[in-house]
């Protein structure tokens, strides 16, 4: 009896000293791993990269000034990556005598070139394009199109089209312009200015008072 005690205890010593010593090694084999994530062509620092330990689910992202920092194992093979760059595996040194590292990683740009892709509703350029040459226009609406675009008819639309909402704002912005321009002064008096005089007097000679009564 006290033999199998004996072997029960000397058992939970054994063991108790070798979790004391994996325990130890494995803290010694634990580092800080710390850097920052830049491009390789610009050296500007690139955040929010992905930073994963292979074959787990540990890891980090970059802040916004591309830096990173969290705990790793010595020969841990460490995973960068982000959207548009080429994805890289950083090996880390088990000849590291501290218990921190600081690494500079650079990420490539991965830039994919596609052939220009254009799309036609026919199998073919040739066929689209003789579909085209060969579209006929309905008569009634070539017929209102050509109307809508006489000259008369866009004349007579221009005279008698009321004013939008930008044009009132427009002329409302010069009326104030003008009362502003001439704060303090007498407004100019076209009774005397030679100019609308002689306007006038040929305004009266071609008749276009005489046409406006009639």
């Amino acid at each position: 009896m006290k033999r199998h005690l004996f072997l029960i205890i000397l058992i939970i010593i054994v063991k108790t000293i070798y979790f004391d010593i994996s325990i130890q090694a494995q803290q010694n084999n634990l580092i800080q791993f710390s850097g920052v994530v830049v491009t390789s062509d610009s050296l500007k620092p690139l955040p929010f990269v992905n930073i994963l330990i292979k074959n787990t689910k540990k890891g980090t992202i970059t802040d916004y000034y591309g830096f990173f920092s969290f705990v790793a194992k010595k020969n841990d093979e460490i995973i960068f990556s982000t959207l548009g760059y080429k994805p890289i595996i950083f090996k880390i040194p088990d000849t590291i005598t501290q218990n921190r590292y600081s690494l500079i990683q650079a990420l490539t740009k991965d830039t994919l070139l596609l052939p220009e892709t254009v799309i036609y509703p026919w199998p073919s350029p040739e066929q689209f394009k003789n579909a085209f040459l060969k579209l006929e226009i309905p008569d009634d609406a070539y017929k209102i199109a050509e109307k809508n675009l006489q000259r008369a008819e866009m004349k007579e639309r221009l005279t008698n089209y009321k004013m939008d909402g930008s044009l009132n704002y427009k002329y409302t912005m010069d009326k104030r312009t003008s009362r502003l321009y001439y704060a303090g002064q007498l407004p100019p008096n076209n009774l005397l200015n030679p100019i609308a005089w002689a306007q006038f007097i040929q305004a009266w000679r071609e008749g276009k008072f005489k046409r406006k009564e009639e």
